[in-house]
């Protein structure tokens, strides 16, 4: 919440045919080695069988991944490693550590997949078998609990696939690295949430195997490995916002020290400062922590101002530099849009050249979206979710147009009205990472009554934010405290 201002700043003939000679033997070739999706022999053990230059994704959910894993990737193996499904955490590690030391696939076996992992591994015609971390159901052969019995094998020379995982997949990966694949686990099956995925398939022009129906079909993943190799990446690597990472940001406008923290120190004062703030969280999250700018971009105010709409935009010239840095030190921005009488939209777009950048992104905050007979301070503003849907729409085509990567779509919010009937929302955008953003101040107690109301009856594919206040909580939450808020906030800002 912030309280309006009057303190603002002022708005050749035979080498074609040579060439298309050659293009028509590579199409046939290239058609015909699909057609037949030859096997690639390798004189290692184990043996790969690949189609070079494809992609596919593999999914089966009757199967454990790290079989599909296997079916894909192994032709045949001489040894394999077996553990309870149930296995701790601790037993995993020793046999994802033995099939990395002794190069051999690892599977988990139940009651209910036992009989694919029996199949596995008569198909691999696997011969050693070797258990860790007790019992196991019967797989229709000897075993054993000896490690000494696994005969080694150097992975698969050669080039070999990138594979793609995502969820639980310590055993797969496992698998996976056995059969010689470059191996990128993501914590959402889309190649886009990963900086690291992203690096190896820019790098890598290998055969891509995703395991998982969430990857979609292999139209999807393809048009998805497409955009990671071209399209520009957030700060962090990637280009999806969240999970793969969690921004706390200072709040405020530049050169206005009673907004809020981002304005009561010059530009570069400010970008240390978002960088140590942000800093306090990292070994509170499981994800990279980004620093972030949340910028008011237009400000409410108390005297009409801008077009009689009680609002003044700070001009694009003005908020540059600051956007300029902040890209240059690896901060994520977000404007902040406090629009009196206007129509969100139309403020969204007086800013659409900065909203054109890789890592500028938007918030909208409905407590200063007046009614026409409205002012700031005697009313609490409120918007209609069709013209939130009406800026989402506008601004998911703008990444779709720019090449972008996914935008913050942030909506503030700490009384009910404030967003109307959230079920209304459209948050199917998949180019916008949609927060709602809980910005109640006071009192722990207040606080946290404020967020048990927003995070009741959200609609799918909300992201939550949280906001603390240096002067108006008492006391502020620490760091370890935000964090252990359910559910944990992705977006967190300081005012």
């Amino acid at each position: 919440m912030t309280r309006p201002t009057d303190a603002a700043p002022q708005p050749r003939p035979a080498s074609r045919w040579a060439a298309l000679i050659v293009l028509l033997l590579v199409a046939v070739l290239t058609t015909a080695s699909v057609a037949a999706t030859p096997v690639r022999s390798v004189g290692t053990w184990p043996r790969t069988a690949l189609a070079d230059g494809s992609v596919e994704v593999i999914a089966d959910e009757d199967v454990p991944d790290e079989v599909l894993v296997s079916r894909t990737l192994l032709e045949a193996a001489d040894s394999a490693l077996v553990v309870p499904a149930d296995a701790s955490p601790a037993v995993l590690g020793r046999a994802v550590e033995l099939s990395a030391t002794r190069r051999v696939p690892v599977y988990r076996v139940s009651a209910a997949t036992a009989p694919a992992v029996a199949a596995e591994l008569d198909r691999l015609r696997v011969r050693r078998v070797v258990t860790v971390g007790g019992p196991i159901p019967d797989l229709r052969r000897r075993t054993s609990a000896d490690p000494k019995e696994l005969i080694e094998g150097p992975a698969p020379a050669g080039s070999s696939p990138v594979l793609l995982l995502s969820g639980p997949s310590a055993v797969p990966a496992a698998t996976g690295r056995a059969a010689g694949a470059t191996v990128i686990v993501l914590p959402v099956p889309d190649p886009r949430a990963s900086g690291a995925a992203v690096a190896a398939l820019k790098r890598d022009d290998s055969a891509v195997r995703a395991v998982g129906a969430g990857f979609g079909d292999r139209g999807v993943l393809t048009d998805r490995i497409q955009a990671a190799r071209t399209v520009p990446e957030l700060p962090g690597g990637g280009q999806l916002l969240f999970p793969s990472r969690r921004v706390v940001a200072l709040y405020g406008s530049p050169d206005s020290r009673t907004l809020g923290p981002l304005g009561r120190q010059d530009l570069p004062s400010t970008v240390q400062r978002a960088k140590e703030v942000a800093g306090q969280y990292g070994s509170l999250s499981s994800v990279p922590v980004i620093p972030g700018f949340e910028i008011i971009a237009t400000i409410a105010s108390e005297e009409p101002d801008f077009r009689g709409a009680y609002t003044r935009p700070v001009p694009v010239k003005v908020l540059e530099p600051w956007v300029d840095a902040a890209e240059k030190a690896g901060i994520y921005v977000t404007l902040d849009l406090q629009p009196g009488r206007m129509d969100f939209l139309a403020q969204a777009k007086m800013y659409e050249r900065l909203l054109e950048r890789p890592n500028v992104g938007l918030a909208l905050d409905p407590e200063w979206r007046l009614a026409p007979d409205q002012v700031h301070l005697a009313q609490i503003g409120a918007v209609r979710p069709a013209e939130v849907n009406r800026t989402a729409a506008w601004l998911a085509d703008l990444v779709r147009r720019r090449n972008l990567p996914q935008k913050a779509f942030v909506l503030h919010q700490f009384d009910e009205a404030m967003l109307g009937d959230r079920a209304r929302l459209d948050t199917g955008h998949p180019e916008l990472a949609t927060v709602v953003h809980a910005d109640g101040h006071g009192v722990p107690g207040v606080k946290l009554d404020t967020w048990h109301r927003l995070i009741t009856g959200l609609p799918p594919g909300i992201w939550m934010g949280w906001k603390n206040f240096y002067t108006e909580d008492t006391p502020i939450f620490s760091p370890a405290r935000t964090m252990s808020v359910k559910p944990r906030p992705w977006f967190i800002s300081y005012q």
